[in-house]
This record gives C-alpha cells, sequence and structure tokens, in this order.
C-alpha cells in the first residue's frame, strides 16, 4: 500500500510525511509529531490496533482537526471523516466459500487466491462538519453511505 500512496502523492505534488504508532500508547507522541510537522490531513494504514482503538483515533483526528481517511468503515462509524475500504460483507461471504470447499476436502493450496472486488467509500458528514469541511457534491454522490 505504501508504494501506491507514495506514487499517487507524487503525481499530485502532496508531501508525504511517515508517521508511527505501533499501539495505542503511541497515539499521543503521533500526533504530536504531526502537528509540528504542520500535516494537513492523515491516511491511517489498516490494522487492527487502529480498528479496535477507532473512536479515540478519530477524537484525537477531529482535536487536530486532522481530516482523516481510513481502511475502514467502522472507523467512520466511530467518528472519523471517511474510509474507502473493502465491502466486509462481500469479502467475509466469499471466506465462507473458501472454508465450505475445505471442509469438504478441498486442498488449501489447490484453491485459488482471490483479492477483494468490491469496496465502498463511506463519508461522515457530521465530521465534516466538526472539521469545518464542506464535502463536494460530486463526491457524496459516488459515496456508498454517507453519515450523518
Amino acid at each position: 500500500m505504501r508504494r501506491e500512496v507514495q506514487a499517487a502523492a507524487r503525481s499530485l505534488r502532496i508531501h508525504l510525511q511517515r508517521v508511527e504508532a505501533r499501539g495505542p500508547e503511541e497515539f499521543d507522541s503521533a500526533f504530536a509529531a504531526m502537528a509540528r510537522e504542520r500535516a494537513e490531513a492523515l491516511l491511517v494504514a489498516g490494522g487492527s490496533t487502529f480498528l479496535v482503538h477507532r473512536t479515540r483515533l478519530a477524537e484525537l483526528a477531529v482535536k487536530a482537526r486532522l481530516p482523516t481517511m481510513y481502511s475502514f468503515r467502522e472507523n467512520v462509524e466511530a467518528g472519523g471523516l471517511m474510509a474507502y475500504a473493502v465491502n466486509m460483507t462481500d469479502f467475509i461471504g466469499h471466506a465462507a466459500v473458501y472454508v465450505d470447499k475445505i471442509l469438504k476436502g478441498a486442498k488449501p493450496a489447490d484453491l485459488p487466491v482471490e483479492q477483494p472486488t468490491k469496496f465502498e467509500l463511506v463519508i461522515n458528514l457530521k465530521t465534516a462538519k466538526a472539521l469545518g469541511l464542506t464535502i463536494p457534491q460530486s463526491l457524496l454522490l459516488r459515496a456508498d453511505e454517507v453519515i450523518e
């Protein structure tokens, strides 16, 4: 994911700054580092830590006035601004098909590797308002869900 984000940033002439937080005990120092560097937005990579602590992460992002994009819709439901994420219902449904095949005797090594094909854009307008942002109508029309 890092290479794709870097390539997109270069093409848009956006300066990327990497800040790591391996756990919730590092969130405060990560946000302090972003404030020192005058970050203008935040992209949160997928990871269970960011999902488990999604409410705190969303609160810190709003407090820091950082528009934030997440890898899970649950982050947006917890107060994050937006997510472009795998449709987990579809993804889990595919996993169930694999489990069924394995239980019926298929060898896991013989099953093809599949990538997710359904993604969803979720936007939280309440958070946008708290950040003083106006989300363009064209983006709202593309969203799979808009939380108000």
